[in-house]
């Protein structure tokens, strides 16, 4: 019988208070999201978990971030694939704060546990290079929205690292209640948002989140900015809430009695 998730160091803890891109505090607004400052100043504020994506530039470097193009964020244009490390790194994000790589991260957060969304297949053996390369299998969590994609890291990895449920295994368990209990499932959380995102089609229930625990699974639900929907959602029984708004969601589990932080 496999240990369920809360037996795996990644999700030990009352709560999983999970800081999107590094989330918006005084000290990081929003223009910097998933700088390295940003994920700083979420780890002052206490949270041990932060939430980022990766991509690979042309030259195979792989960077925490989240758009598939530079534009949106940063004072350069161009997208990220197409674009060599060199010209990569001299944008910046905001303005002021440059793109960091996943290994900058690592070693700039060495007791932080991130969770990282795969964006795009290429990065996937690189993102298995880094987390050999730093020993942070039991602090990460890899999931993408590529069906294929999550399965070769899977593969790569044989186990090693937490991986969260895959668009099949979650539209499964969110749509179909009827084979919850018998469907393979590899992944070790539901990362979700209540609805599905195109469909408008509910996903999260009472119901759901009990077979997921039935089946040793978490569920975190993303991205929650307002506290009456986090206080809903924790009363629902979800394990971890993925925000922008660190400051709320750490006020609300301090409340609840739900916060640890990383002091």
């Amino acid at each position: 019988m496999r240990a369920t998730a809360g037996d795996l160091p990644y999700f030990r803890g009352r709560f999983v208070a999970l800081a999107h891109r590094g989330g918006v505090s005084a000290d990081a607004p929003a223009e910097v999201e998933n700088s390295l400052r940003a994920f700083e100043a979420a780890w002052r504020l206490g949270f041990t978990h932060l939430e980022t994506d990766v991509h690979t530039t042309a030259d195979g470097v792989l960077i925490a971030f989240h758009d598939t193009v530079l534009d949106r964020v940063t004072d350069a244009a161009g997208a990220v694939a197409d674009l060599p490390w060199a010209e990569v790194s001299r944008a910046r994000i905001g303005g002021s704060e440059p793109v960091p790589t996943l290994d900058d991260l690592l070693d700039a957060l060495p007791h932080a546990r991130f969770n990282i969304d795969l964006k795009a297949p290429g990065a996937v053996e690189p993102l298995v290079a880094a987390l050999d390369r730093h020993g942070a299998h039991d602090r990460v969590c890899v999931g993408s929205f590529g069906e294929r994609t999550i399965r070769r890291f899977r593969r790569l990895t044989a186990g090693r690292v937490p991986t969260s449920a895959s668009p099949v295994e979650m539209a499964v368990f969110g749509l179909l209640r009827g084979v919850r209990r018998v469907f393979p499932l590899a992944g070790r959380v539901f990362q979700m948002p209540e609805r599905h995102e195109e469909t408008g089609l509910l996903l999260l229930s009472p119901r759901m989140v009990a077979a997921a625990h039935a089946r040793g699974a978490q569920v975190h639900i993303w991205t929650v900015n307002d506290r009456t929907d986090m206080e809903r959602l924790i009363d629902l029984g979800v394990d971890g809430i993925v925000s922008d708004d660190l400051e709320t969601l750490r006020g609300v589990l301090i409340d609840r009695d739900l916060w640890e932080g990383n002091a």
